[in-house]
């Protein structure tokens, strides 16, 4: 053999190994697939058991209130758990719209356009049993569903059924206000109106 030739074959073994020591093994690293055995731990599963006492990250749900509508004795709470103001009856109101009306009509008589096409209609908010109902029957209907009324709990956010059942509460005042409702200063005001 020649002497070029044997420089050109050392050349290209040489090159071949260079290039060979280059490539990037990431699609040949060992890793397990979800759910699969395991030879590396010793409870022969790839899945990790989650540490105790975690929480995702943003749902911490220590609020017990907020979260289910229940007081510390487990009963529907009488009160909001947060002070209901001017731009949370806003928001209530919007979520209202979007998301009751359909079924409870605007002001909340139980004759929305679904009622209006067949489907059963729901009880209207301004009934006895359900003006004198606690706010934390609301959270509950709202979030687990009742009857043919299903859950909302995925589509509206718990500060948002708050704030819908602030407007109802609203709504049922509007429709069965009464004089003593009005303070002091401004019943002179409403007496004096023809």
């Amino acid at each position: 053999m020649s002497w070029n030739k044997l420089g050109g074959a050392t050349a290209a073994l040489g090159l071949t190994l260079l290039l060979a020591g280059c490539t990037q093994k990431m699609a040949v690293q060992p890793y397990n697939r979800p759910y699969t055995a395991s030879d590396f731990f010793s409870d022969g599963s790839s899945a990790r058991p989650i540490p105790a006492d975690t929480v995702a990250r943003g749902h911490t749900q220590d609020d017990t209130l907020l979260f289910t509508g229940k007081d510390a004795n487990g009963q529907d709470s009488t009160q909001f758990p947060f002070p209901v103001t001017r731009d949370v009856l806003d928001r209530g109101r919007d979520r209202y719209e979007i998301y009751c009306v359909p079924c409870h009509g605007y002001t909340g008589d139980g004759d929305g356009l679904v009622v209006q096409r067949g489907f059963n209609p729901p009880p209207s908010y301004h009934s006895d049993r359900l003006r004198q109902a606690p706010v934390g029957h609301f959270f509950d209907v709202v979030s687990n569903g009742f009857g043919a009324m299903p859950s909302y709990a995925a589509q509206i956010p718990v500060q948002d059924r708050w704030a819908i059942i602030a407007y109802i509460r609203a709504l049922q005042l509007s429709q069965n206000a009464t004089l003593d409702d009005v303070p002091p200063d401004q019943q002179a005001q409403l007496e004096q109106q023809p």
